[in-house]
């Protein structure tokens, strides 16, 4: 049997050489790796976060599965939340607080990790509005930078600061952090303001249409990523992309130069020696009061 010392607890880790990422063939090992090695980077933003992970135990060409609650014969030092629901039902999600649950969940076959926009301080009111950003059938990433760009500038004029990272797949995604004292509707109609200036801006590349039939294959300003229990990929978990992608924080400076390629960064490039930038470095809870005023009178 394998084990890792980690944080004093011993971690027992299994198949480290089973293929995870066939074209790629890496490991189970590698993912462990990777994830130890981005984890003074990763913890602090999936702190005290309601976390959906989704497993690929049998790697990616296999069917992987989505777990919320946290599996029975889990490590007694494993911290939960147990979510209360109607009629009676809970769910018993896992808290990411440590390096050593990252591992165990790992060891489980966790590639993605989904937490919460808002902390279990304050689940009520989420500390990030959200602007997730994928091409369509028409649109490739050269036109959701242009997007992303512009959601910048308009952030920009709100006096607001965001960051903007991949989202590990084919997208990019803009967060704003908030102050957590606003409403989960309150922020999504925020957005979706927000959203209505750039789709004004880019009609032929953009679309508010909820209904994927009417959407003509453009590009889908998805302000409803703002709700109550739904998640978003955190910033550099890995994803089952043959490529073996992760979320990787940007910079702004390169969005505007248009030097962005979702592809550049993957658990190879990191073990072998590729740096991920900070996310969210320098830039805290923000309020709206003063945004929605300005947005009010450009709308």
């Amino acid at each position: 049997m394998n084990y890792l010392n980690i944080e004093g607890r011993e971690i027992r880790v299994t198949n480290l050489d089973k293929v995870l990422w066939p074209e790629e063939a890496l490991t189970k090992g590698h993912m462990i790796e990777y994830y130890i090695k981005v984890s003074s980077l990763l913890l602090s933003h999936v702190f005290n976060r309601l976390m959906s992970a989704q497993r690929f135990p049998d790697g990616i060409d296999r069917q992987g599965f989505y777990q919320k609650n946290c599996p029975e014969g889990a490590p007694d030092w494993v911290e939960t939340y147990n979510l209360k629901r109607d009629k009676g039902k809970e769910t018993n999600y896992i808290l990411v607080q440590n390096l050593s649950t990252l591992v165990w969940m790992a060891n489980t076959g966790v590639i993605e990790f989904h937490p919460w926009l808002s902390s279990v301080r304050s689940l009520d009111n989420p500390d990030f509005a959200v602007f997730d950003l994928d091409p369509m059938e028409r649109f490739g990433i050269e036109q959701v930078i242009e997007i992303a760009a512009a959601i910048g500038d308009l952030l920009g004029q709100l006096k607001l600061q965001a960051d903007i990272k991949t989202s590990g797949s084919t997208g990019l995604q803009v967060f704003v952090p908030l102050e957590p004292v606003y409403t989960y509707k309150q922020v999504r109609d925020f957005v979706q303001l927000c959203c209505n200036v750039i789709n004004r801006q880019f009609p032929e590349w953009t679309t508010m249409e909820r209904n994927i039939r009417d959407r003509q294959g453009k590009i889908y300003l998805d302000y409803m990523q703002n709700a109550r229990e739904k998640t978003i990929v955190a910033a550099y978990s890995l994803r089952p992309r043959s490529e073996a992608t992760y979320s990787a924080p940007l910079r702004w400076e390169d969005v505007y130069n248009k030097k962005v390629n979702p592809k550049d960064y993957t658990l190879a490039a990191v073990l072998n020696g590729q740096q991920p930038l900070p996310w969210m470095a320098g830039i805290g809870p923000q309020r709206l009061e003063t945004a929605a005023d300005i947005l009010g009178k450009i709308l």
